[in-house]
């Protein structure tokens, strides 16, 4: 088994070496992909939740959540952090139709109720995360003491009275037979892993292979700046995009911009890559909100991606200065993406909603705009309508900012 993956690893490494983007290369790619896979998928990923992912949590909020996600057995930091992301994209001034507000997403009847003075300051402020992140960790340590009773997981019982209610958990014996209260523990529990640092070695993607032939078919194609490859777009790509649409022709639907990309699944180290892994980057590597590139991983220190404006589909190296990390795409992980916020069968407060009240000004915390910036080339602006047209900039975005990597180091095929 060990030599089997030493002579994988040596023929990616000559591919490198000879890399000149011929066919013979990209078939080597695509029957390479098939054999590391093979030579690992004996192995069992396991994947213990000890800690985070790097960056899976923007920085600010990487001590709250390592902090509070031990306060009880039934959460820990991986999944306090899905149920944040799930909530409100990890956004401090998140407000929902139904009223729920700040990080965590408290009506204001529950917030009366449970809200906490987290960072002592004597108020408790629902928009303020020092006081929303213990505030949210707290209620799930709660409702687990609730249906501590009910057979089954302790963890999944409590996301269940968290979506439902306890009472429908401690009444059917664990997680009721709602499909979406079904849905929601599916949801939090599988994007745990992804916001998890796995223990062991992750496994590899089955469906990696067609995702890289697919980008292969796509070399030499020209950028577009929200290029999603259809018909009324001349076929052309951005970055993500391609990720997008590769991933889709193998039954696979990722979300569109690439730092949500980088919540569909597991995170292998750098060493561990394999061919069909998505790998990212950015110019803040303490924090997956601010990902602005992403591209597939083909072996040998290569990707396939769509770079920039006035470039084309092509392999670039991974190794840069701004690489962030990498994702191991699955089709679980990619499901569990929210679209929008989940509704939530009961009102956690028991009472009724009450009408929005618009968030007030304030000195903590500042509204971070990696929360609601979408990803440079995924041709959505923060309000979900069309992007604009990308600017003349060799970013690849609108921004003028650089891409960390050089313009020509790329190989064109």
């Amino acid at each position: 088994m060990a030599e089997g993956r030493l002579t994988v690893r040596k023929a990616w490494l000559l591919a490198g070496v000879a890399f000149s983007g011929s066919i013979g290369f990209m078939m080597l790619l695509v029957v390479g992909t098939f054999v590391a896979a093979g030579s690992l998928a004996e192995q069992s990923g396991g994947g213990g939740n000890v800690g985070l992912a790097k960056g899976a949590v923007p920085a600010s909020y990487q001590p709250l959540v390592k902090k509070w996600g031990n306060l009880c057995k039934a959460i820990n930091p991986a999944l306090l952090a899905a149920q944040l992301y799930q909530e409100s994209g990890f956004n401090p001034r998140a407000q929902s139709p139904a009223a729920a507000q700040g990080i965590a997403q408290f009506i204001p009847g529950t917030w009366a109720s449970h809200g906490l003075d987290g960072d002592g300051d004597g108020d408790r402020d629902v928009w303020d995360p020092e006081d929303a992140i213990p505030s949210a960790a707290s209620y799930d340590c709660k409702l687990a003491k609730y249906v501590k009773d009910a057979p089954g997981d302790p963890t999944k019982n409590m996301l269940a009275a968290y979506n439902a209610g306890a009472y429908a958990v401690i009444k059917y014996g664990g997680v009721p037979p709602y499909r979406e209260t079904q849905n929601y523990v599916k949801i939090i529990t599988t994007l745990e892993k992804s916001f998890a640092r796995p223990i062991d070695r992750v496994n590899p993607s089955q469906q990696a292979a067609g995702a890289i032939y697919y980008a292969q078919k796509k070399l030499g194609t020209e950028y577009l700046w929200g290029g999603n490859g259809t018909a009324d777009q001349g076929g052309k790509f951005d970055c993500s995009g391609l990720t997008l649409a590769a991933y889709r022709s193998v039954g696979i639907d990722l979300p569109r911009v690439a730092n949500d990309q980088y919540n569909t699944g597991p995170h292998p180290k750098r060493e561990e890559l394999l061919p069909g892994d998505l790998v990212f980057f950015s110019d803040d590597l303490s924090n997956s909100r601010a990902i602005r590139h992403v591209g597939i991983y083909v072996g040998g220190g290569y990707m396939i991606d769509a770079p920039r404006p006035g470039a084309v589909i092509r392999f670039d190296p991974v190794d840069t200065p701004d690489y962030f990390g990498a994702t191991r795409v699955t089709k679980d992980g990619a499901k569990a993406i929210p679209e929008k916020p989940v509704e939530k069968l009961v009102e956690r407060s028991g009472g009724k909603a009450e009408k929005p009240e618009k968030p007030e000004k304030s000195e903590k915390p500042a509204k971070p705009d990696e929360s609601t910036k979408p990803e440079e080339g995924s041709g959505v602006d923060p309000e979900g309508g069309p992007a604009e047209e990308p600017s003349d900039s060799p970013s690849g975005g609108p921004t003028g900012r650089p891409s960390g990597r050089p313009a020509d180091e790329g190989v064109e095929v």
